[in-house]
């Protein structure tokens, strides 16, 4: 098929690496691949449209972002409007709707790792690399993000490359990370593999292809597991669990339920103990509004 190409504007820190050329539609070669990618994804779901998550980062791998053809690519694939593609993609921040730098670098600005530096860390890396948040740096190399909580707390202040952790880390120590990144050096998360992919490479993952380095490096840290640790230290296990004991236990219960209303049992079959527990007839409702207007 032929193939036009466009170099459309782009907002200020939006910007495309220089001289890089989009596509408006998929050469035959890059077509036949995503086919197939895409039909090994279909096929893991009782119902096509639900392959749209992993689809969407699928033409991320492709083309660095969720580009117009890369929707018109998924609502073809999975019998879907570009409508329903395009709203499932603008909802989900890991879904990016303008060319992504080659290293998402998040900083973590939520309560914990703020007030633990991580605001500090964020406007130094702003400063430094010259974008705010959402945007990429003229050489394509770093998009710069605040991010809400990376669930690592206990490791805060947290700075994310591409998804993988960078625990502890200092607004000097952040820089010198970032300025790996951009010199083309191979950096290392704190937890992870051994080495941070790249934005296209991590896409692809994300859709389901792994690439064979889940287990490399370290998993849980020392902080993570320091319950654990503890719990073993004292003694201390979770309450055992017997399935027949809680059924005898919730029959019990439901056994011991209060009666409804009318039932046998029910208030409503007690007589009265105090004058209180009756609610007055309309002769006594009359008599106690005359006796207050007499006094």
């Amino acid at each position: 098929m032929s193939v036009e190409h466009a170099d459309a504007a782009v907002p200020h820190g939006h910007g495309r690496v220089p001289g890089e050329r989009h596509a408006t539609g998929y050469d035959d070669e890059t077509r036949a691949r995503l086919t197939r990618d895409a039909d090994e994804i279909v096929a893991r779901y009782p119902q096509a449209r639900s392959a749209l998550l992993p689809m969407l980062h699928l033409v991320q791998s492709e083309d660095g972002y969720v580009s117009p053809r890369g929707i018109a690519f998924c609502a073809a694939h999975l019998g879907l409007t570009t409508a329903e593609v395009s709203a499932v993609a603008t909802f989900y921040t890991q879904y990016k709707r303008h060319p992504n730098g080659t290293y998402t670098v998040g900083v973590c600005t939520n309560t914990l790792c703020g007030v633990m530096g991580g605001d500090a860390i964020w406007e130094e890396l702003s400063e430094h690399l010259g974008v705010g948040h959402d945007e990429t740096t003229p050489d394509g190399a770093i998009t710069l993000e605040r991010v809400e909580c990376n669930a690592a707390c206990d490791y805060a202040p947290v700075m994310m490359v591409n998804w993988e952790f960078f625990d502890e880390q200092t607004p000097a120590s952040a820089v010198e990370v970032v300025d790996r990144l951009v010199a083309g050096e191979p950096v290392a998360p704190t937890r992870g593999p051994s080495q941070v992919g790249t934005f296209k490479e991590i896409s692809r993952v994300l859709a389901g292809f792994p690439d064979g380095r889940a287990d490399e490096g370290v998993g849980a840290g020392q902080a993570t597991l320091r319950g654990t640790v503890l719990a073993k230290e004292q003694g201390w296990t979770a309450p055992s669990f017997d399935a027949d004991e809680r059924a005898a236990a919730a029959a019990a219960q439901a056994d011991d339920a209060a009666p409804e209303v009318g039932d046998e049992q029910s208030s409503a079959q007690h007589a009265p103990t105090t004058p209180a527990d009756s609610s007055p007839t309309g002769e006594q409702r009359k008599q106690k509004s005359d006796d207050a207007k007499e006094s």
